[in-house]
């Protein structure tokens, strides 16, 4: 099959076209600039140049293919205005093709579980930082309707390959001499390995029935937000080095995202697993902080 990504130079997208092309499929990937052009040819990608400004790209790239994965973000003040148009595109784009179209959502979108453990059908109660998730959501679930393959994937929180939301907290310890975590670090983070990530992408694409949405996660990474900070301290040199933030302070500093830092999620693969039959297998976080994985490079 041939995929066009978004985001395939990014964290999550380089590992979601890797999975692809180790299962057969043929990636076309968004390129921005002619160094990210020069590093897909490289990965032995078609790169189809453009970004989420430009529509005609989108167009191209997905008419061109024979599915869509969007992963890209601009992760700025546009994020939310772009991800909807680029939607919106690609949906008008793929209508009556049967073509799949898998979006990326994530578990942020669940807001704060505490002690529930949320799936596929728990009320969404997103947190404002990606709150425009919530809409953008049914508008792709709806898309079955208009014969495209639609599925929605929600990514719990990445890490792996020195990337992901550890790496702030790695990088805090290397340029402070301490880790800094937002909150009283009891809230828990759960967990998925990118390559973990990557693959659910592929098995949802070659499995997934119109109008699924699926959380990846792996269920037995549910970890304190705390004992990640003093793991993260001993990748950074400074072993037992961590300090709490408060929230407040961090909203004036980072804004929504601190709010975002600060749930207290529990979340299930199951359906993932069963429908999909994908398993996590990749090694656990603090397996990746111990084997230097977030060494400074």
């Amino acid at each position: 099959m041939k995929v066009f990504l978004t985001g395939a130079t990014g964290y999550i997208g380089s590992a979601i076209a890797t999975a692809l092309q180790t299962t057969n499929h043929k990636v076309l990937g968004l390129a921005r600039s002619a160094t990210a052009e020069e590093r897909l040819r490289l990965q032995h990608i078609q790169p189809i140049q453009g970004d989420l400004h430009d529509a005609q790209s989108l167009i191209t790239g997905a008419q061109q293919a024979d599915a869509v994965i969007h992963v890209a973000a601009t992760n700025d003040a546009e994020n939310a205005t772009l991800d909807r148009q680029a939607v919106e595109i690609f949906l008008s784009t793929l209508e009556g093709t049967g073509k799949a179209f898998i979006y990326t959502s994530g578990t942020w979108i669940l807001g704060n579980t505490g002690d529930t453990i949320a799936d596929e059908t728990s009320p969404v109660n997103p947190t404002p930082l990606i709150a425009w998730r919530a809409e953008i959501e049914p508008l792709v679930l709806a898309a079955k309707e208009r014969n495209i393959r639609s599925i929605v994937i929600r990514p719990a929180l990445v890490y792996g390959h020195g990337g992901g939301l550890v790496a702030m907290l790695v990088q805090s310890g290397l340029q402070q001499g301490v880790v800094q975590f937002v909150g009283n670090g009891q809230n828990r983070w759960t967990l998925v390995h990118v390559e973990d990530l990557a693959r659910c992408y592929v098995a949802a694409l070659n499995h997934a029935l119109s109008g699924s949405v699926f959380i990846a996660a792996d269920d037995h990474q549910v970890v304190p937000l705390q004992a990640i900070a003093e793991a993260a301290s001993h990748a950074a040199g400074v072993p037992g080095q961590t300090r709490s933030w408060s929230l407040t302070d961090a909203q004036q500093m980072m804004g929504a995202l601190a709010d975002a830092l600060v749930l207290d999620q529990q979340v299930s693969s199951a359906k993932a697993r069963q429908v999909l039959d994908w398993q996590p297998q990749e090694p656990s976080l603090f397996d990746e902080l111990k084997g230097g994985a977030y060494a400074i490079r």
